[in-house]
């Protein structure tokens, strides 16, 4: 019996890298046309996949509106196969909460033409998410098929395995090991049958039961149709050998492959770079993209959603198509290579025109909400309304920005009772002018001045939603300058000895030197971070103190160092130049997180960043969230010693991905840092390194120390990328904790949570119409959003579920709430929040429980019940 030879005919679809997305899409324009045509005419050419990306169809249609029954009634039919995912997104540099959305979007518009593909398809991204297993599932997808991230002990009995995601749920997976383009070029000939053909399908014998038929993926990057694979296909089966072709799907291979069972069980996180390439300092190229990313993907999921369902249920709008506008600009920035940073310069800005875009539809509607809602709630009556837009209880340091006539100012609760707070800054402002109309003309009439107040509040919520505050013409505290070398709270000192950053902390344990600066040449490319030969990391000066700050409720240093840097890579070892790096640590009352901001100029090339936390880390682990639970992660990769002598194609260093935050066991207690689109870090026996940006300007670069061989993505042409410098005023933000304890998981989700700006404010005045942007316009009010209640509180969770996302349904009025258990025993789940659902919005039952590792999708009729 001839063993099956499945070719799946394919284009991988890049929308943007070293061309830009107008680039992509006059070709799509093209070559769909020519496609739909072609597939209408050619009943022997059975079936064509599109890349697993709606977002693709969407582009087309654009422009090409009246085929879109010619591409449903295909669609419906099998012969054109697209979806799950809106774009083919990275799936280690955003929420886990993006992930589903892209599929949710992606899924219900592909079956809204006629079918979504049922395969988690992941052809290209740099490496696979522990949790793509579990979500798969959950949206009802029976298989998965993927490239990279795989060691070949793993595969290589049997390419088609079991693959297991943390919480246990398992997805039948095949691992497209020579790439989605190995029949790219089928053809008859004997050149090719011989020297290309017969060697790719015999390594695949080798790597399936003798039973199993063969994957051969026939497609490349925006490939146009092969019209000639009938002939080929019928050619090739002419032939007197073992070897049945047939020209079909990825779901109907899946479907042939999976009739018998595979043993093969491979768990969590695929992130090896034996066989392909996963680029894993990428996640520090082009930081303003992930840095810019995070920001917003925090104003939708943990802010604009939440708080369009608190207008929702309190009679005004939640403006869902908006938000998936919004998602689905997001989701085309998450594409592998557009979040990556690996593109041209000219496609780098076109992706941050994107989220500023985005940013700026997301702020609007943020100030419409609370603007409306507070309308409801206030009349024209003076006062401050707070927001709570996680559904929990919460006692937490709350931002306001309050303008008012008189300086002495203070914020209470209803019933004039102080709130613990402390004025940060304040500013007399100007009231300028106005141009009034007359009889006599227009004249113009001097305004009076006024103060802008910057307020830390602590603020406790009894769960969601929002509360009445009252202003008052009263004195305040205010954070002031004080001649001292130290700040502390309850849980730490912090004082600068020596020129080093020493931290005491309650209990009495001490680190010298708290963290300093890393910065080392760098010779890769917009890919792969490269050490030049015998180059060594040089570190930043002593500390000096620039200021100190304190208050009853908080306190601030502010701290300069220097790092000597090279001017130009050719002289790495030449330190000739020094960048200066100013930090502002700030201690909260009640918080045992220690917030750090550093700000830098960065005039220097070719080099990367990075903060080095020292500790001592007696276990060689490290722990990194990702999707609902930490990932274990060994500090030495057993596989470098001899990586170029078992053919790797990069270095295995232990540089690895976060999405939140990341952790490690100190011999004196356990240490976490909590990120904001910070996402690359490497734990070692002595220290835990956060890297804050690299600079580099090139696309391609051959021969690298740690990527040996080609360039990545496009060969034989260096594109210079100067934006990718990172030239300019570089700011970024993170938090430290070091406790007395051992790893636990509720607490640092905890810590992680308060780390997020979940909590919102808004006072309505018309003394500024400039601060929140769309105030200076006429805004209509909801009729549903009058007389509204000073105080409003929905549902609270129990403090040992996290939520990832809160949202209206897509196709309803309900409420999706998804929360996680990211510990190992199980937690109860309150009667009242117990309807349970699929990730595409679907009921299920009900649930009592949620086991360890696990997350749950809960679907309710109002948000407080």
């Amino acid at each position: 019996m001839k063993k099956q030879v499945f070719v799946v005919p394919h284009s991988h679809w890049d929308r943007e890298w070293y061309f830009s997305i107008e680039d992509s899409n006059t070709i799509l324009s093209e070559n769909m046309a020519e496609l739909l045509t072609f597939l209408e005419q050619t009943p022997n050419f059975p079936t064509y996949t599109f890349d697993g990306q709606l977002s693709v169809i969407e582009d087309y249609l654009k422009h090409a509106p009246e085929d879109v029954e010619r591409l449903k009634k295909l669609i419906k039919n099998g012969r054109l196969h697209i979806g799950p995912w809106y774009t083919q997104g990275d799936t280690l540099l955003l929420q886990t909460e993006s992930i589903i959305r892209n599929l949710l979007i992606g899924k219900q518009g592909a079956e809204a033409f006629g079918h979504s593909m049922d395969i988690g398809y992941l052809p290209d991204i740099f490496g696979q998410n522990a949790y793509l297993p579990s979500i798969f599932k959950r949206f009802g997808i029976t298989h998965s098929i993927l490239q990279r991230g795989l060691y070949h002990e793993q595969v290589n009995k049997d390419l088609n395995f079991q693959w297991i995601a943390p919480n246990g749920e398992a997805i039948p997976t095949n691992n497209i090991y020579f790439g989605y383009g190995p029949g790219k070029f089928l053809a008859s000939d004997e050149q090719y049958v011989t020297q290309t053909l017969l060697p790719i399908l015999e390594a695949l014998e080798k790597m399936n039961p003798k039973d199993a038929p063969l994957l051969l993926p026939a497609g490349g990057d925006q490939v146009f149709v092969r019209k000639n694979f009938p002939k080929v296909i019928e050619e090739l089966n002419q032939r007197d050998w073992p070897y049945e072709f047939i020209l079909s799907d990825y779901e109907s291979y899946m479907e042939k492959a999976w009739m018998t069972p595979h043993e093969t069980k491979i768990n969590g996180e695929l992130i090896a770079c034996q066989k392909s390439r996963i680029h894993n300092t990428i996640r520090s190229q082009r930081m303003d993209i992930k840095q810019k990313n995070a920001q917003i993907e925090e104003k939708i999921y943990q802010q604009l959603e939440p708080l369009g369902v608190l207008s929702q249920e309190l009679g005004g709008n939640y403006p869902q198509n908006w938000m998936n506008s919004c998602l689905k600009l997001l989701f085309d920035v998450h594409a592998h290579d557009s979040i990556g940073g690996c593109n041209s310069d000219e496609t780098n800005r076109e992706i941050m025109n994107r989220l500023y875009k985005i940013e700026r539809i997301v702020d609007g509607y943020l100030n419409i909400l609370k603007k409306q809602i507070s309308r409801g709630i206030l009349a024209e009556e003076e006062g401050v309304v707070a927001f709570n837009l996680l559904p929990k209880k919460v006692n937490k340091q709350l931002s306001f920005i309050i303008f008012t006539k008189e300086s002495s100012i203070q914020l209470t609760d209803l019933l004039g009772k102080a709130l613990p707070q402390v004025i940060r800054n304040q500013e007399y402002i100007s009231g300028g002018t106005q141009v009034k109309v007359t009889a006599e003309g227009e004249v113009q009439v001097e305004l009076p001045g006024y103060y802008r107040t910057e307020i830390a509040a602590e603020v406790p919520f009894e769960g969601f939603g929002y509360r009445k505050l009252l202003i008052q013409n009263s004195l305040n505290e205010r954070l002031a300058s004080v001649e001292n070398t130290k700040i502390k709270n309850e849980f730490y000192e912090l004082e600068v000895v020596d020129g080093m950053l020493e931290v005491r902390r309650y209990d009495g344990a001490v680190k010298k030197q708290l963290f300093d600066f890393e910065n080392m040449a760098d010779a890769g490319d917009s890919y792969d971070f490269s050490p030049v030969e015998n180059g060594l990391a040089n570190y930043s000066t002593k500390f000096k103190l620039i200021d100190i700050k304190t208050s009853s409720q908080e306190s601030e240093m502010i701290l300069e160092t220097t790092v000597a840097v090279a001017k130009e890579l050719a002289n790495w070892n030449q330190l000739t130049e020094e960048m200066t790096i100013q930090t502002t640590i700030r201690l909260v009352k009640g918080s045992d997180m220690i917030y750090l901001q550093h700000q830098m100029e960065n005039r220097t090339n070719d080099h990367r960043v990075r903060l080095r936390f020292l500790g001592e880390n007696t276990e060689g682990l490290s722990y990194g969230d990702q999707g609902y639970s930490l990932l274990e992660r060994k500090n030495h990769n057993p596989y470098l010693a001899n990586w170029r002598e078992e053919g790797f194609a990069e270095a295995p260093q232990a540089i690895f991905p976060l999405e939140r935050f990341v952790t490690i066991n100190e011999k004196e207690g356990n240490v976490a840092l909590f990120t904001k689109g910070l996402k690359e870090y490497e734990a070692t026996d002595d220290a835990l390194y956060l890297t804050l940006f690299r600079g580099v300007g090139l696309l391609g670069k051959d021969d690298l120390a740690w990527r040996p061989g080609r360039a990545s993505g496009i060969n034989n042409k260096v594109v210079a990328t100067p934006d990718a410098q990172m030239h300019g005023t570089l700011t970024f933000d993170l938090a430290y904790r070091w406790v007395n304890e051992e790893l636990h998981p509720q607490k640092l989700y905890a810590a992680a949570e308060k780390f997020a700006t979940q909590q919102l404010s808004y006072q309505l005045q018309t003394l500024n119409s400039f601060e929140e942007r769309l105030d200076r316009f006429e805004l209509p009010q909801p009729a549903g959003l009058s007389n509204l209640p000073t105080e409003k509180i929905g549902p609270s969770l129990p403090e040992n579920l996290f939520v990832s996302g809160m949202k209206k349904a897509e196709k309803s009025d309900k409420i999706i709430l998804r929360v996680f258990n990211p510990q190992i025993a199980p937690v109860e789940i309150p009667a009242h929040l117990s309807q349970t659902g699929t990730l595409d919005e679907k009921e299920l039952g009900t649930i009592k429980e949620l086991p360890g590792k696990d997350f749950v999708t809960i679907i309710m009729d109002k948000a407080g019940e």
